[in-house]
């Protein structure tokens, strides 16, 4: 069987800021149709990686490449057309409390397409749709619930139909069951669309449901200690930090913040 195509390429990277080195010497790749985790302790680094990933930051050294481009290479036109392939979701929804959902919706249409007002609130009602929210089209973000937000994010991050997802910490904060509805959501877009999806999280639930391989990252070492399917590494890991991680009921808060950085 062929190999999926390489989505995301990262070589010898290090990230971090004001000239300080938080992670170093990173390699990892991301391909098609894979479901890939960020994991590892409080504050080591992964919310900083996501940043450089999407572009928000440019690394201290090392090379980004997406879709076979110089993610920090690029400018102008083709730095656009080259985010325009990609979506993302941040930990608390990141929607603008003054317009509906169906706006928040439609923001990355008006950004990047041309299409009419009409083309516009059609598409982003069936992306609506796609998460259970065409009910709620016209709700401010502060009158729905917690779980609706994340939802109505995720309908944003998708209303470009990319081919490449970045989900920052999607679970945090939902009930058991409206995190595992999350779940099956994101895993039936990734089968339908076959889409490359990477994800920082820390919910031991959604990590072995549906996330294809990780990399863990520690504080001590500022790079990946380990790499492969959690499901395997939970149990034959020989990183003792990575199978206390995977197995967390045994792990002291001391413990898994001396591998992350005290916040």
């Amino acid at each position: 069987m062929e190999t999926p195509e390489k989505v995301i390429e990262v070589t010898g990277l290090a990230v971090g800021y004001g000239g300080r080195a938080i992670l170093e010497d990173m390699n990892f790749e991301v391909r098609r149709g894979e479901i890939f985790g960020i994991l590892g302790g409080s504050g080591c680094g992964k919310s900083t990686l996501l940043k450089h990933l999407i572009g928000l930051y440019r690394p201290l050294s090392g090379d980004i490449r997406i879709f076979g481009e110089a993610l920090n290479g690029s400018g102008g036109k083709a730095r656009r057309n080259l985010m325009r392939r990609f979506g993302v979701t941040y930990q608390g929804g990141a929607l603008f409390g003054s317009m509906t959902l169906l706006e928040n919706v439609m923001l990355p249409l008006e950004e990047f397409t041309a299409l009419s007002a009409a083309e516009r609130a059609e598409k982003a009602m069936a992306k609506l749709g796609m998460v259970g929210l065409t009910d709620f089209a016209d709700y401010l973000p502060a009158e729905i619930s917690g779980g609706m937000t994340k939802r109505a994010g995720l309908a944003r991050a998708l209303v470009l139909d990319p081919e490449l997802l970045f989900f920052d910490e999607p679970s945090a904060g939902l009930d058991p069951i409206t995190s595992a509805g999350l779940d099956k959501l994101i895993l039936n877009l990734r089968d339908q669309s076959r889409a490359a999806i990477v994800m920082v999280t820390h919910e031991l639930e959604s990590i072995f449901s549906i996330v294809d391989r990780v990399i863990v990252l520690d504080r001590g070492t500022r790079g990946i200690i380990e790499t492969g399917d959690p499901r395997v590494m939970r149990s034959h890991s020989g990183n003792d930090f990575v199978r206390e991680f995977l197995n967390r009921d045994g792990m002291t808060r001391e413990h898994y913040e001396y591998h992350g950085e005290k916040e």
